[in-house]
């Protein structure tokens, strides 16, 4: 696309696609993929989230299809309490990435206990296309993975990763590293849902046993395998560590002037 108009003038910077499409130009980008979201996240009052991780591949009627089922009752059950808080904010806000599976399950989920529902849906050639139960005001596109996997990290303060494959243990594992090289400033709540699964697709114990973890790492997550056990380890963690007065988190307060600003 030529930088020049009809008129001969050159666009503003801002308003030249060719520009803004250009290596130059990735900068502004990534930086667009953290604005973008912010001013969403504040005008819908969105404190935190309880992010579900898991298969996009993971059918309702499939395999694992209970799975489905589960993320899905989870996500309802959760959303009706956190719907109970009191306050300005909206707590604990069920987040996914926004795709088929797992991911649809959850948002699913907290639509039908009439919350609002957050996914992050990240571009690919396959597999992950926006699910239908998003509140379409809280439905991001990314391009960039890392500027995705920190709205995961940054505003959750609860994670449920169901079975997943190599994104899932992808975005686990990072969360885990976060909480084990105490690079998270705020108490996050781990489960790994379905112990059968993930007992036998990472064996843990090896790790400690290999000395590659130590056994208080083993601390860093809990598991689960009824909607109603999760339930529980979500209200006490998250009751305990998050629902005392605290600090807006200072994006959130500086949000009102991003938005507002013609700058």
């Amino acid at each position: 696309m030529t930088d020049i108009q009809n008129d001969g003038h050159r666009p503003l910077a801002y308003k030249n696609e060719g520009f803004l499409d250009s290596p130059q130009a990735r900068s502004l980008r990534i930086l667009s993929e953290y604005l973008e979201p912010l001013s969403h996240f504040h005008k819908e009052r969105i404190r935190d989230t309880v992010v579900f991780f898991g298969s996009a591949r993971l059918a309702p009627d499939g395999p694992l299809g209970q799975y489905y089922e589960d993320a899905r009752t989870l996500a309802r059950l959760l959303t009706e309490w956190s719907m109970r808080i009191p306050g300005p904010f909206r707590r604990f806000v069920v987040c996914s990435g926004g795709g088929p599976g797992i991911m649809e399950a959850a948002n699913r989920g907290a639509a039908e206990a009439g919350g609002k529902t957050v996914g992050l849906n990240i571009g690919l050639p396959f597999e992950q296309r926006p699910n239908p139960y998003i509140s379409p005001e809280l439905s991001f596109e990314f391009h960039y993975f890392f500027m995705r996997k920190f709205w995961f990290a940054y505003l959750a303060k609860a994670l449920v990763v169901f079975p997943g494959g190599f994104g899932t243990i992808d975005e686990m594992s990072e969360i885990l590293t976060l909480a084990q090289t105490h690079k998270l400033q705020k108490k996050m709540t781990i489960i790994l849902y379905g112990s059968a699964y993930w007992n036998e697709v990472i064996n843990f114990e090896a790790l400690v046993k290999y000395g590659t973890i130590s056994p208080a790492d083993l601390n860093l997550f809990e598991t689960a395998d009824s909607p109603e056990a999760a339930l529980q380890i979500l209200q006490t963690s998250l009751t305990r560590h998050h629902l005392q007065p605290e600090a807006v988190p200072k994006d959130l307060e500086a949000a009102p002037d991003i938005a507002k600003s013609t700058i």
